[in-house]
């Protein structure tokens, strides 16, 4: 018996034995826009056969599914398991025990104020109870009645103060306790704090030696850009800093580690669609039926420190502004209205990621809280309407697509900028990072029809002024910084600066007085894919004043990204109705409204300017509304959208009136939109 209890002592110790506790340390953190990878590096021991280790002291946030090991030489992984560890208590024994004592003397002092307090209670009870100066046997003079009355007045007038002192530090005491109150529960006396582990259960042939690298993936971690421009003058190139703003909540620091920024985001969707037939049948009017529309691809990030939106709601089918559009924190009861103007500021209250936008007849918009301004372009929605009707007429054309001329050589991408193939050949190898090819429907999705015959995707080496490298990959860009960064868990923002460029720019002034009697200085910048830009705000600084913020979209679709640098006070505009050709008069049962505008511009400047003036007219949506005697002057004007352009050059102190007109016809009974 006594044999058995002691093998099954000696396999006990060994199976226990065989489970270890090995510390690891944070050497590289890969940053996304919204996560991060923590990598960690850990040496192990390892003898023949099953070892469990067990790293601790990890993030609770950890996405088990996304641990990732090796290092392993002849060792083999049987399992991987992630846990919480909630028996761990902080590390703030000194500090509470400190705490507690200043807390105990505290107390101790306000028992002896107690005391005090009640001792001279106690003797201005005796003194109020033995203020008679006289007996039947004796006769008190007037100089011991004053005498007493003296005493009586100083006494319980010295009392009354030190009763009242007492109190007052009693009060010092009472405030002093809370603040070590508070201090005590933000250390979380009583309660565990939570950790993660991961157990690595190790098999080897061998006994050896292991410096293993552990990656695994965290939430409550990300990056955001924001950028700074900087324009001295209209004939000088713009200054871009694009900056990074880090930010942390993992539960653990990230202390002196090599960073990577990444402009990937892995809790994106990645699974591709599946299209399967649509079939139309007959349903009940007084069905809650709604019509499946596609996931809207938005490239705008979660910015955390937007604490207010301001913005404007517009429709998307004539530009106008929507009032009474319900703005929402998704998820929370925190939302606003519209105004007549459709303009919204909504504080938010960091419950919730997102913004939802509802309006009746327009499709909902659900958009990150992304930044301090956001314009939102409604569109309709087509599913309300009550009729259907789907005509086929063949193939659907794609715009631009006859232009395309088909070549057989595949389209060459080299660092995101087509080239042809003599460029391609012309290239020095040496100076290639990576060719990735693209065919078929996977290039078509991205570049169009110019890459029916293949895609040929070429990157570069580069690296950024600062001496960071620049790893373009084909989806995303990660940005390996040099310098090692501590980033604590507290939320706060580090702010990195990735890269200052000196941009070319093509400066013009632009004016839409129906909307806006501003004129804003646009700077235009060509070839903008090249500095792998995202979307995000940028603090703008014109003549070395801080002219406020403008929003950067890099994912529009034209060939120039136009930025708008703010207002120049210097150039005035000004749009009146001109009351000489006004004219109201009614035929039959018609209205006619005759209305003529003046648009006068002037430069306050030293130098020239060129600007472009954008107005409009009306288009009727109704055939009982009539538009006739368009009158647009110098300006190009385009009959489908209605808009007029002028494009002008304006001396130093030139002034120039620009005027057009039209007139109404429509039912004298009705009112129309204005």
């Amino acid at each position: 018996m006594k044999n058995i209890l002691l093998l099954f002592f000696i396999v006990s110790t060994l199976g226990f034995a065989n489970k270890k506790n090995t510390s690891s340390t944070i050497k590289e953190v890969t940053v996304y826009l919204n996560g991060a990878q923590i990598t960690r590096t850990t040496t192990v021991s390892v003898p023949v056969g099953t070892t469990e280790f067990v790293l601790d002291n990890l993030s609770p946030n950890i996405q088990e599914s996304s641990i990732q090991v090796s290092g392993l030489k002849q060792a083999s992984v049987l399992s991987i398991n992630y846990g919480i560890n909630y028996l761990t208590k902080k590390n703030y024994t000194k500090t509470i025990d400190s705490l507690q004592t200043q807390k105990d003397v505290l107390y101790d002092k306000i028992q002896i104020e107690d005391q005090l307090i009640s001792g001279y209670n106690e003797e201005l009870f005796i003194i109020q109870n033995n203020r008679k100066l006289s007996s039947d046997t004796e006769t008190v003079s007037l100089e011991k009645v004053k005498a007493f009355a003296n005493y009586y007045r100083t006494r319980i007038t010295e009392i009354n103060a030190l009763v009242y002192k007492s109190e007052k530090q009693k009060k010092e005491y009472n405030a002093s306790i809370l603040l070590i109150q508070k201090q005590l529960q933000e250390l979380n006396v009583d309660d565990k704090v939570q950790t993660g582990e991961i157990s690595l259960k190790l098999n080897s042939a061998v006994t050896e030696k292991l410096n293993l690298i552990i990656k695994y993936n965290v939430t409550n971690a990300g990056w955001f850009p924001i950028y700074d421009l900087k324009a001295e003058k209209i004939d000088a190139p713009i200054n871009l800093q694009y900056k990074a703003h880090v930010y942390q909540a993992t539960g653990i620091n990230w202390d002196d580690v090599k960073l990577t920024l990444s402009t990937s985001d892995p809790t994106t969707n990645n699974l591709k669609p599946d299209v399967n037939t649509k079939f139309l049948n007959f349903i009940s009017p007084y069905s809650n039926y709604q019509n499946q529309r596609a996931t809207k691809s938005y490239n705008y990030k979660y910015n955390p420190m937007v604490k207010t939106i301001s913005g404007t709601i517009t429709s998307s089918s004539d530009g106008l502004p929507l009032p009474g559009v319900s703005v929402i924190e998704q998820g929370t009861t925190n939302g606003t209205q519209t105004d007549f103007d459709g303009n919204y500021t909504l504080r938010v209250t960091g419950e919730s990621n997102t913004i939802e936008y509802s309006y009746v007849g327009m499709q909902s918009e659900v958009l990150p809280i992304h930044s301090s301004t956001i314009n939102v372009s409604m569109q309709e929605d087509v599913a309300q309407l009550n009729e259907v009707v789907v005509v086929g007429y063949g193939s659907t054309r794609i715009r631009g697509n006859n232009s395309v001329k088909k070549e057989k050589d595949p389209l060459y991408i080299i660092d995101g900028v087509p080239m042809d193939a003599k460029d391609f050949k012309q290239l020095d190898q040496n100076s290639i990072s990576n060719i990735s090819v693209l065919k078929d429907a996977s290039a078509t999705s991205i570049y169009g029809s110019r890459s029916a015959n293949g895609v040929v995707l070429v990157t570069t080496k580069r690296t950024t002024s600062n001496g960071d490298f620049i790893d373009e990959g084909i989806t995303n860009t990660r940005f390996e910084i040099q310098k090692n960064y501590t980033i604590t868990s507290n939320g706060d923002i580090t702010v990195i600066e990735i890269d200052t460029y000196s941009i070319d720019a093509t400066y013009s002034y632009f004016a839409a007085p129906v909307i806006n009697e501003n004129v804003f200085l646009t700077a235009k910048i060509g070839n903008w894919e090249q500095y792998n830009l995202l979307p995000a705000e940028a603090n703008v600084y014109f003549e070395g004043s801080y002219s406020g913020t403008t929003n950067i979209n890099p994912y529009a679709t034209t060939d120039s990204l136009i930025v708008s640098l703010g207002v120049d006070p210097n150039v005035a505009i000004k749009r009146s109705q001109n009351k000489d050709f006004k004219k109201n008069a009614f035929i039959g049962s018609n209205k006619i409204i005759t209305k003529n505008y003046d648009i006068e511009l002037k430069n306050n400047k030293p130098t020239s300017i060129d600007i472009v003036v954008l107005d409009r007219i009306p288009i009727s949506q109704n055939k009982d509304i009539k538009v006739d005697d368009i009158e647009t002057g110098t300006s190009s004007y385009d009959e489908d959208k209605g808009i007029m352009e002028w494009k002008l050059k304006l001396s130093s102190n030139e002034s120039k009136k620009l005027n057009f007109g039209y007139t109404l016809k429509y039912p004298k009974y009705k009112r129309i939109n204005m």
